[in-house]
């Protein structure tokens, strides 16, 4: 006997969740369920009340600050469930009122007309290496931060260091020097160059976990191979991965461009055709540092002792990939830059480019390993 299935919307909160439920037929009735609590003793006593002899039940709600325990939670008992972009989901342009019943409702009616898209949910080792990078993210934020304010303490009082660059042995020297006419500012002016480097020092430290943990990981072997790109290095290769995950998911590197946010924004009409910039959309944090890594390609391709090291130990098929990249991409900038466009955006070309030669090389350590 086919089961029946039964579609549950949730609308997950730090304290509560509000369900709603339908059946498969398209002219089935949506009804509310109320309000539960959020921890998964709620939710058990919420599938043990739902589910029956010869119903199947799926489960939808919306990524967001709760994580993915309810997804892993469910999947563990075999129950399906999806978890869908929020940024993805139709809303009505008319519709004014927002409440959590309401939205349940609309979850759960559009899920099961299949206008959802679901995203990918990373396995738990991933998503650990991916707090650990996140987390080294969130320090270097801290680190610029405090660096603007020294330098901002410094202008006030009319110093400037006369060098080229700052931050160097002989930046600190040049502070080591400066004497305040009271002691007050003396003790401040300490007080900010402690703050710059204990954040430094603590980018150090994090960083040197995410090599330890990135030796130890399953998708180690991707990270390697990604280095053999030029411009990315451990903590870009590591953060690609550990925000992808599995690449082999985009069946063309086109798809991978566009779910980074790297092709460009598009509205046209009738003969009309307007492109602007990129779309922006999907993962900002793999976005930004292959933008990073585009900036190594102003220069002429080149394998650098650098470059050669890392590429120690990778397929021969890997690194001819890595030089094809070179090759085309330093051309590319140096085009881009001759008809006149900025540097900003020939950059951004590149990694766009860049993100598709990471698709290839992803597919050549598929080959491999299998």
């Amino acid at each position: 006997m086919k089961k029946k299935i039964l579609y549950v919307g949730l609308d997950v909160h730090k304290n509560t969740i509000d369900a709603a439920i339908t059946n498969s037929r398209s002219n089935g009735k949506v009804r509310s369920y109320g309000k539960i609590n959020s921890t998964l003793d709620a939710l058990d006593k919420l599938i043990e009340k739902l589910k029956g002899t010869n119903v199947e039940l799926r489960f939808v709600y919306e990524a967001g600050p709760c994580g993915y325990q309810i997804y892993r939670h469910l999947v563990s008992k075999n129950i399906s469930c999806a978890v869908v972009a929020p940024s993805m989901i139709p809303k009505r342009s008319g519709d004014r009122i927002k409440t959590d019943r309401r939205d349940s409702i609309n979850l759960v009616r559009l899920f099961r007309a299949g206008e959802l898209t679901s995203i990918y949910v990373p396995t738990i080792e991933d998503e650990a290496i991916r707090d650990l990078i996140r987390c080294r993210d969130d320090i270097r934020r801290f680190e610029r931060k405090a660096r603007q304010r020294l330098l901002a303490f410094l202008l006030r009082h009319g110093y400037q260091y006369s060098g080229k660059r700052h931050w160097t042995k002989g930046f600190y020297n040049w502070l080591a020097t400066i004497k305040f006419p009271h002691p007050a500012q003396q003790i401040a002016l300490q007080e900010y160059i402690d703050t710059v480097n204990e954040c430094s020092q603590r980018v150090k430290r994090v960083t040197q976990q995410i090599q330890a943990h990135v030796e130890q990981w399953s998708r180690a072997p991707f990270v390697k191979a990604y280095q053999a790109l030029r411009g990315v290095s451990l903590i870009v290769s590591a953060t690609v991965v550990a925000e992808i995950g599995d690449m082999s998911r985009f069946s063309n590197p086109k798809q991978l461009m566009a779910y980074l946010g790297l092709i460009p924004s598009e509205h046209s009409s009738g003969k009309k055709v307007r492109r602007g910039s990129i779309t922006k959309t999907g993962n900002s944090h793999v976005r930004r540092v292959l933008v990073e890594a585009g900036w190594s390609y102003r220069m002429p391709a080149r394998k650098s002792i650098i470059l050669l090291k890392r590429q120690q130990g990778l397929p021969k098929s890997v690194c001819d990939i890595s030089w094809k990249a070179q090759t085309r991409l330093c051309a590319r900038y140096r085009r881009l830059i001759a008809r006149g466009k900025s540097r900003q955006a020939t950059v951004t070309a590149i990694a766009r480019e860049l993100s598709a030669f990471m698709w290839a090389i992803d597919k050549q350590m598929q080959l491999t390993i299998s």
